[in-house]
């Protein structure tokens, strides 16, 4: 196949002692596979930011190649090695790296390593995963199942305690948070040639992927139902993700022409099934660095550049919390409408705002706690 990642410099082992650096869209580890036979895969046994989790090699070492990492560190270190016999895991399988139960981390963090699949020299058994959260029951949602089956895999296997290999394929980390939002060359091209390939474009010309519908504790807009009436009579349908199966969004996602979506997870999985001619404008609801991931995942994989509607009048947040993903934001609506007349996705008159009222009972709706007015943000991944 053209452009393979797997010929015999790809698939050559990394030097052991030599120090990982994050990974880059641009080269080195995140476009190499390396192969283990006998490796011993240990999923962590907390629950913590940074866990003690991974691949070992037969002869112990780690490799830091199946190291899951999260901007400019990694999140998963080497482990200690087991004591006794550990049970087998036969055949041969592509290490998946961590599996995440959030609906926007799964999309980017458990799918950077499916990368060779198409391109592996044999058949596999499954990809293998290993837990983000230990000692707790999980069952896959529907999206997983759903997403998996459009990239193509058959079977997952996570591993809830450590065990014995016989033979894995250790792809670098080729999309995830930070610089490597962008993919490599490999992921970019595994997602543009065999994700969801069977899906047929069905939907309207023009789509708005809301937030309205969420429920409480989570960030939006405010009065976004405000929104959904006013787009829905610039000929948009009001589009919730989360009341249709993944297949439906992907579908929908395809066929529309002006998208115009309140920033969130969604825009991941538009990002990894649209095409340049289409248009993307993001209503921001917060001030965060996942806003410049969401853009640049969208830039790099779609080759669409987006436009950005920040026009918020003010953000509030829980009592005590700070964090830009509870935000709940007032948007300024004629600013809002402005910037998307300007790129073509709406016309007519200026919007007004919701009235005072209808933001206090919408706040009231949002939070079971007591709101506060934004102050310092932290930043961040989703």
């Amino acid at each position: 196949m053209v452009n393979s990642p797997l010929n015999e410099r790809n698939m050559s082992a990394p030097v052991i002692n030599k120090p990982f650096r994050k990974p880059d869209p641009n080269g080195g580890w995140s476009r190499q596979v390396e192969i283990l036979r006998n490796a011993t895969v240990i999923p962590p046994s907390e629950r913590r930011f940074v866990q003690e989790a991974g691949v070992l090699r037969e002869n112990g070492s780690f490799c830091a190649q199946g190291a899951h990492w999260r901007k400019a560190r990694p999140l998963t270190v080497k482990p200690d090695a087991p004591d006794g016999k550990l049970p087998r895991l036969p055949g041969t399988w592509l290490w998946g790296g961590v599996l995440f139960r959030h609906f926007g981390h799964f999309l980017v963090e458990s799918s950077g390593r499916l990368w060779p699949l198409g391109n592996l020299p044999e058949p596999i058994e499954g990809v293998l995963f290993i837990p983000k959260s230990p000692g707790a029951d999980f069952a896959p949602e529907p999206f997983h199942r759903d997403f998996f089956e459009l990239a193509g895999v058959h079977r997952v296997y996570q591993a809830d305690r450590p065990l014995r290999v016989d033979k894995l394929y250790v792809p670098g980390q080729g999309f995830g948070l930070g610089q490597i939002i962008e993919g490599t060359d490999y992921a970019r091209t595994f997602f543009q040639s065999r994700f969801a390939q069977d899906i047929a474009p069905d939907g309207p010309e023009k789509l708005y992927i809301s937030r309205s519908k969420l429920g409480r504790g989570r960030g939006k807009l405010l009065c976004e139902d405000h929104l959904d009436g006013l787009l829905a009579d610039q000929g948009y349908e009001i589009f919730h993700p989360q009341a249709h199966d993944l297949k439906t969004q992907v579908a929908r996602y395809k066929a529309a022409r002006q998208v115009i979506a309140s920033e969130g997870s969604a825009i991941h999985l538009f990002a990894m099934v649209a095409r340049p001619v289409q248009q993307l404008a993001v209503v921001a609801r917060r001030v965060s660095q996942a806003t410049g991931f969401l853009l640049r995942h969208v830039r790099s994989f779609a080759g669409i550049e987006p436009v950005l509607v920040n026009t918020l009048h003010r953000s509030w947040v829980p009592e005590n919390e700070s964090v830009a993903r509870l935000w709940l934001s007032e948007l300024d609506f004629a600013a809002a409408h402005h910037l998307l007349a300007q790129n073509g996705f709406v016309d007519g008159p200026t919007w007004d705002d919701p009235s005072a009222q209808a933001l206090e009972e919408a706040k009231k709706k949002a939070s079971d706690v007591p709101l506060a007015p934004t102050g310092s943000m932290e930043e961040e991944e989703l």
